[in-house]
């Protein structure tokens, strides 16, 4: 007979002994998991969040560009040397192996790509988070990041945003130029985003597009919106539907336009 393990299950803890050991958490469950040292991946509404005994070794998220993005597009590594492979920790032992980038500017970069992805894996959702134990390519060579860490410093990356600019429509809204009387000089980098405002395009797209993190394209976008140089696009009204016209009058001068056209 096969017998089947389950994973044990997540402890029950009281919400306000929460809230005196973790402040401001952004994620009972991720904290509950770090206290458990699980191993798995957590699956939230904006990303996932791969940990290995309670601690984050990976995050990704639709709305950050991954660490292959962040290295190749911009020539720090060449597209053909990357492992293209969707197991992140794999592709960085293969790239430590073959030497192609020194350790310690590897580990920068792939912090940056983590803090960033994770930003928005931890962002508020409407769906609840679910975790699946054990997966054996969540352990990298890197060393991984606690979960308070990270949980701090997204909370960090809130509240600078929101000093820059309060309302967040922006950062995931279709965007559009505006023109104002007088604007105001901008920097060579907030000229490569505003560049990229078509009306089509979001903030993280532009992000994907430059070979930048997601965030920092959202700061930069904030501090555009607040000079009045760009503006989330309204979502486009539909006009009515119109009933046909039947007006004699309309259809005798259709009837004689036809008439002069025949002459």
């Amino acid at each position: 007979m096969t017998v089947v393990e389950t994973p044990p299950p997540l402890p029950v803890r009281d919400r306000a002994a929460l809230h005196e050991r973790a402040p401001g958490a952004l994620s009972p469950m991720l904290i509950r998991l770090a206290e458990e040292r699980a191993t798995g991946v957590l699956v939230r509404e904006h990303g996932t969040l791969h940990l290995a005994e309670g601690r984050v070794v990976h995050a990704e998220s639709p709305l950050a560009p991954g660490l292959d993005v962040l290295l190749t597009a911009r020539g720090t590594l060449d597209a053909a040397a990357w492992p293209w492979t969707d197991d992140i920790p794999a592709a960085l032992h293969r790239l430590l192996a073959a030497g192609l980038l020194p350790r310690g500017a590897l580990e920068l970069c792939r912090l940056g790509a983590l803090y960033d992805a994770g930003y928005f894996a931890l962002a508020p959702s409407s769906t609840p988070g679910r975790f699946r134990y054990g997966d054996p390519a969540a352990a990298g060579p890197l060393p991984a990041v606690p979960v308070m860490d990270l949980e701090r410093e997204t909370l960090r990356r809130r509240e600078l945003l929101h000093r820059i600019w309060p309302d967040p429509t922006a950062d995931g809204a279709p965007l559009i130029r505006a023109d104002p009387v007088a604007p105001p000089p901008v920097t060579p980098r907030q000229r490569a985003v505003l560049d990229r405002v078509d009306g089509v395009r979001t903030a993280p797209q532009i992000a994907r597009e430059l070979g930048r993190p997601a965030f920092h394209t959202l700061v930069d976008v904030r501090r555009l919106a607040a000079a009045g140089l760009l503006a989330p696009r309204s979502p486009a009204l539909v006009p009515p539907l119109l009933p046909p016209v039947t007006d004699p009058d309309i259809a005798l001068l259709k009837r004689l336009r036809d008439a002069l056209e025949a002459l």
